[in-house]
């Protein structure tokens, strides 16, 4: 096979695939998601080790792609997200995701023996955002609740906000992002959220050390 045809044929598999995705059913996008972070924690030695960095390079490659986390920010924020700067929304929404990807790890870090259950989707095929109801199933414990807004995109569902018993993390971060800003503005909150970051990273690091 000549490299021009191996190349057309690789570009059609992307083409499919990013197709696919686009197509996926948000109850089903949630339980390949969640099936395949559990099966990996399960298995790699690394992560039931505890190895930050691996935690974190999985929730890099198998969560974050599918969080919207621009229209996470901006609900965070609220009313002051029109009032930052096209630079301030983008420094603030990295911090956010910082933040968000150092509370992924910190979950994915403690699956064990976990199973999870998935509620049957209550949506309209023409619906552009719904809510999909899952929980966690321990051996010791109530089940853990946990729900996912998704919104539709050209790109496919995407996750924007999270329930953990009975708590969105959009309206959690909401108050104490408001508080912030009220205090410092928007500036303030940056570095409020860099520094939190910062001091996370050197926990990270300390941890990897160690192990």
């Amino acid at each position: 096979m000549n490299i021009l045809k191996k190349l057309s044929l690789a570009v059609a598999a992307l083409l499919f695939a990013g197709y696919a995705a686009a197509q996926e059913a948000p109850d089903v996008l949630i339980k390949r998601i969640s099936e395949d972070v559990m099966a990996t924690a399960k298995s790699d030695k690394e992560i039931q080790g505890g190895n930050p960095r691996r935690i974190q390079q999985v929730v890099d490659e198998k969560i974050l792609p599918y969080v919207d986390f621009q229209r996470m920010t901006s609900l965070a924020a609220g009313r002051y997200w029109r009032d930052a700067t096209p630079d301030q929304q983008k420094q603030l929404t990295h911090e956010f995701r910082s933040l968000l990807m150092y509370t992924y790890s910190g979950a994915i870090s403690q699956i064990r023996d976990q199973k999870l259950e998935y509620r049957p989707l209550r949506a309209d095929p023409a619906d552009t955002e719904v809510i999909v109801n899952t929980q966690v199933i321990q051996q010791r414990g109530e089940p853990i609740q946990l729900s996912y807004r998704l919104a539709k995109s050209p790109a496919g569902w995407k996750i924007y906000d999270v329930n953990v018993l009975g708590a969105w993390l959009v309206e959690t971060y909401k108050g104490s992002f408001a508080a912030e800003i009220s205090k410092s503005g928007i500036d303030g909150l940056i570095k409020t959220l860099a520094d939190k970051n910062k001091k996370l990273a050197a926990s990270t690091a300390k941890t990897a050390k160690a192990s």
